[in-house]
């Protein structure tokens, strides 16, 4: 095969829908066939290789999972398996906290990193909330970065899947043994160039969030978002078919 139809790592990342930095890791640790060509050495894969590679990782536990004990995890007292990304939905500011604080309290008080996707309004409550928690050391939490805040992982799709990449490999090789997120997509919608932009990542992220540790809630307040955004965001995690309608309604 010559040069020309090997693959480079950007077109190797649009195929798998991932980060530059996850084919370059893969690479490096021999999971993912590569070869370097020219003076520096660039990477280059065969298509049969990466295609291979795509149908074994949807066949066999995902790779930044392998070398991780599976710990339980509960939301509001049900065990969900690691890998984990669903929707919830809420209609009232109490709500809002009743299954995501607790959650995140929780994490922060095994050690586990977390994660809070929030601004505004929307962050207010959450800090109130946890700071009010006995046992649970917010300020110290975000110094040590054992919880990180922030508004939105990006603006676009591409941004956002690399946030995400970066942040979670991070905590792997950190052996973290699961990563906690809660995202408010009303805070999150503000940052992305349309709502439609958010809603593609949705469905977008859960290739790569089924890579690694996660346990991720995504919140949609139901005052705040149509019909028929609330629907395209139900579509797009196809977990919530495995946990009861009481975690999925608030």
């Amino acid at each position: 095969m010559n040069a020309i139809q090997l693959m480079s790592t950007r077109q190797v990342a649009d195929r798998l829908r991932v980060s530059e930095a996850s084919v370059r890791r893969w690479s490096d640790r021999g999971v993912l066939p590569v070869q370097r060509v020219g003076r520096r050495g660039e990477r280059r894969f065969k298509p049969e290789d990466v295609d291979g590679f795509a149908l074994a990782s949807r066949a066999n536990p995902p790779l930044a999972l392998a070398r991780i004990d599976r710990p339980q995890v509960l939301i509001s007292g049900r065990a969900v398996p690691i890998s984990t990304h669903i929707a919830t939905l809420y209609d009232s500011d109490g709500a809002r906290l009743r299954l995501t604080v607790p959650f995140l309290a929780d994490g922060l008080r095994a050690g586990q990193p977390c994660f809070l996707i929030a601004q505004g309004a929307e962050l207010d409550s959450y800090m109130t909330a946890l700071r009010s928690i006995p046992g649970v050391d917010v300020d110290g939490a975000i110094a040590s970065g054992l919880l990180t805040i922030a508004g939105a992982p990006g603006s676009t799709v591409e941004a956002a899947i690399a946030y995400w990449e970066e942040n979670l490999w991070d905590a792997v090789e950190n052996h973290a043994p699961v990563v906690r997120a809660v995202g408010e997509m009303v805070s999150e919608r503000e940052t992305f160039e349309s709502e439609q932009e958010m809603l593609d990542y949705e469905a977008a992220i859960n290739l790569t969030l089924k890579r690694f540790p996660t346990v991720v809630i995504c919140q949609y307040d139901v005052r705040k978002f149509s019909g028929q955004a609330v629907l395209a965001a139900l579509r797009a995690h196809p977990d919530i078919l495995d946990v009861s309608l009481g975690l999925l309604l608030k």
